[in-house]
């Protein structure tokens, strides 16, 4: 495929989840976390694409570099506040762009795989918790500051496991029953134990860097 036409699914891909998001800010204004998580969830498959369409990585990082620059300015000045509109302190969007430009930087394209793990253990498994954990009513305690879940940590670990799995099968990585375990134990750990959003620098970093010890890819 055309580098142009590739570039422009994944910008179509980008903007059509900004849209879900802002209409969800819209009709649901009382959610603070929904468009949020929207966009949290939503942007994860683009390291998929990218791997997909074979992204050369200087495109890749200074992509990934622009839009960084980019959230860091709309957290100062909340020039989008579906991204940002939340009461708690959190640099998470930020501290989002900041592991994929670092990962995309060190460790792309060779490492792919492992990179599309860590990004999305962190988008799927991260946003899938904060929501069901909100949702469902479950015995909780306090890290660092941060309120945790039965409920979201379940979600966090398992749904790290299954895309570990999803990923695997789909590429033939071979990654073991246990290697899983690992990756996904390590995974709600790191985000058990990193307040103000950073999880969003350790799970998809910490997560990567298991991925490429255990599978080397």
């Amino acid at each position: 495929m055309p580098i142009q036409i590739a570039i422009f699914v994944i910008a179509l891909w980008i903007i059509t989840i900004l849209v879900i998001a802002f209409l969800c800010k819209r009709f649901f204004p009382k959610k603070e976390e929904l468009s949020r998580k929207i966009i949290h969830i939503g942007t994860g498959p683009v390291i998929l694409l990218a791997w997909l369409f074979d992204i050369p990585k200087n495109i890749a990082f200074f992509s990934a570099f622009l839009v960084t620059i980019a959230l860091g300015i709309n957290y100062q000045y909340r020039l989008l506040p579906a991204i940002e509109d939340i009461e708690r302190k959190s640099f998470g969007t930020i501290a989002y762009g900041i592991s994929i430009t670092l990962l995309l930087l060190f460790f792309w394209p060779n490492y792919s795989a492992s990179i599309s793990i860590g990004v999305l253990s962190m988008a799927f498994g991260d946003g899938l918790a904060g929501l069901i954990g909100r949702s469902i009513n479950s015995p909780n305690w306090t890290v660092l500051g941060q309120t945790k879940s039965i409920a979201g940590t379940l979600t966090m670990g398992s749904i790290v496991a299954m895309t570990s799995a999803t990923i695997s099968s789909i590429n033939n990585l071979g990654i073991q029953p246990l290697e899983i375990i690992v990756i996904s134990l390590i995974a709600t750990f790191l985000e058990q134990i990193s307040p103000w959003g950073i999880d969003n620098i350790t799970v998809p970093i910490g997560v990567t860097c298991v991925g490429i010890w255990l599978v080397g890819t």
